[in-house]
């Protein structure tokens, strides 16, 4: 009988944050196909619920071989029940920042992961504590354009770095993928951390 081999992981995301972060646990995808879906969330769609399906669609979107399996990511941010998305320019980036000054707000990370018709889904909660921002040290940030492209207009390797700080929980997951759970989940469908010489 032929030794089964474990499935060969396609990840359904452009995030170069999230590839160094598989890399950090000597993961190698063999393929990168990011999925193309609408991120609007829904009329009153909490953030939880919000980001679970975010992880959920983008799986369901990828075009999978027989012997590939997908995982894709979604993080979002809250402050109580508002979900901060990534800001469309300078000024959504600042009500985000003051808004999350002084005060603490939640980062939810979801992964899913899909091999054949099994899907898996986690998110992962950390609370973050922002210090108060002054109006001198958010527009020098804000200069810096760190906010591009981020959840909650901030990434917290970055420059946000400098506001942060306290966490509870998960700092990968506030970069953009739990390591913990993630790897739990791979090598739930046979898929384990390689030396680097023996990466596909």
């Amino acid at each position: 009988m032929a030794e089964l081999r474990p499935p060969r992981l396609v990840l359904g995301s452009a995030s170069p944050r999230r590839l160094e972060l598989l890399a950090q646990i000597g993961i190698t995808p063999h393929a990168l196909r990011p999925a193309d879906i609408d991120e609007t969330p829904q009329r009153d769609e909490v953030a939880r619920a919000y980001v679970r399906r975010m992880a959920v669609e983008k799986a369901q979107a990828i075009v999978l071989e027989e012997d590939e399996a997908c995982l894709t990511a979604d993080t979002t941010v809250a402050v109580g029940r508002r979900i901060l998305g990534k800001p469309a320019d300078r000024a959504e980036a600042a009500e985000f920042m003051r808004l999350m000054s002084g005060r603490r707000h939640v980062v939810l990370t979801s992964m899913a992961l899909r091999f054949g018709d099994r899907l898996s889904v986690r998110v992962v909660e950390t609370k973050v504590r922002m210090r108060s921002i002054d109006a001198a040290a958010l527009e020098n940030y804000l200069d810096m354009g760190d906010w591009q492209g981020k959840a909650g207009a901030y990434a917290i390797q970055g420059a946000a770095a400098a506001f942060i700080p306290w966490i509870e929980g998960s700092f990968s997951a506030v970069v953009g993928l739990p390591l913990s759970e993630t790897a739990a989940m791979l090598a739930a469908i046979g898929i384990h951390s390689a030396p680097e010489g023996a990466r596909p």
